[in-house]
C-alpha cells in the first residue's frame, strides 16, 4: 500500500519530515493552523487552516484517503494532538507523533516549573522586573494581570495590534537563535527574569542556555499532559514506522 500521509506541522520537525518524504516520493500534505503568517516554503502540498475538531479531522480522513497520520505540531498544541489521536482511532488510521524531547535542568539552571500560562501569570506578581517573555503572541493577554513590569517579546510575525502590555518592547525575529545573541539581548534590555515554555529542541534552547549564563531565574511552563501515543524523534524514525507499518515507500 502506497501511503498518503497527513503531517500535522508548525515545527521544524514537520518541515523536515516533509523534505524526507518529498525525497522519498511519498505523498504527503502539511497542514498548518494558520498561526504564522509566513509559513515557510514547502516541497509538499500545503493546507492552512482548522479541521473543526476531532470529527472534522476524522472526515478529512476518510475524504482525502490518508493512510497515515504524524503529529509533528508544538508540544503545547494540546487540543490538536489530542483531536488526532481520538480522530485516528475512530477512523483506524496509524497515528505517530513526531516530538522533541523536553529539557530538563542543567547545572546552574535556575527553573521554576508552572503547569501553564495561568500558573506563569501568578508567579509574576510582585515588584516590577524586566521580563523576556517567550511565550508565544496568543498568550500576551494573559499578563495584562501583571502591567507592572517591562515585557521583551520576541515575535515570529509583526503584531497586527499593540501588545496590551503597558510596558514592554516587541523584536520580530524567526530562529533558531544563538546563545551568544540571546545573551547579548538580555544584557542590552536588562532583563531579570525568562518566562518560557518547555518546547524543547535545539531552535528555542539559546534563550534557556543564555539564562544559565546570565544566572537569571526562568519560570518553565510545563508541557500539558497527552493521552498516551507512540511517539518518536527523528524523521528517519517516522519513515521506519511508515515501514513497519505495512506503507509501501518504494525503495
Amino acid at each position: 500500500m502506497r501511503p498518503n500521509l497527513l503531517i500535522l506541522g508548525g515545527t521544524t520537525e514537520a518541515t523536515a519530515l516533509a523534505q524526507a518524504v518529498a525525497a522519498q516520493g511519498i505523498d504527503a500534505t502539511l497542514s498548518f493552523a494558520g498561526r504564522v503568517e509566513r509559513p515557510r516554503p514547502q516541497p509538499v502540498p500545503v493546507r492552512i487552516g482548522g479541521f473543526g475538531g476531532a470529527d472534522g479531522l476524522a472526515s478529512f480522513l476518510t475524504s482525502q484517503r490518508i493512510t497515515h497520520v504524524v503529529d509533528a505540531t508544538h508540544p503545547f498544541a494540546a487540543q490538536m494532538s489530542r483531536n488526532a489521536v481520538t480522530a485516528c482511532a475512530a477512523r483506524g488510521v496509524p497515528l505517530v507523533a513526531l516530538t522533541r524531547p523536553p529539557w530538563t535542568p542543567q547545572p546552574g539552571d535556575r527553573w521554576r516549573h508552572v503547569p501553564d500560562i495561568a500558573g506563569a501569570v501568578a508567579a509574576l506578581a510582585g515588584p516590577p522586573r524586566r521580563v523576556m517573555l517567550a511565550v508565544g503572541r496568543m498568550h500576551l493577554d494573559a499578563f495584562v494581570a501583571q502591567p507592572q513590569h517591562f515585557y521583551l517579546l520576541r515575535l515570529v510575525d509583526p503584531p497586527a495590534s499593540p501588545p496590551p502590555l503597558p510596558h514592554h518592547h516587541v523584536i520580530v525575529s524567526r530562529g533558531p537563535f544563538t546563545e551568544a545573541d540571546d545573551c547579548a539581548l538580555m544584557q542590552q534590555h536588562r532583563i531579570e527574569i525568562v518566562v518560557s515554555k518547555n518546547a524543547g529542541g535545539t531552535g528555542a534552547r539559546a534563550k534557556i542556555a543564555a539564562a544559565r549564563g546570565l544566572g537569571l531565574p526562568v519560570l518553565m511552563i510545563d508541557r500539558p499532559a497527552l493521552p498516551a501515543r507512540h511517539e518518536v524523534s527523528t524523521p528517519a524514525e517516522v519513515l521506519d514506522w511508515l515501514a513497519h507499518s505495512g506503507a509501501d515507500l518504494g525503495v
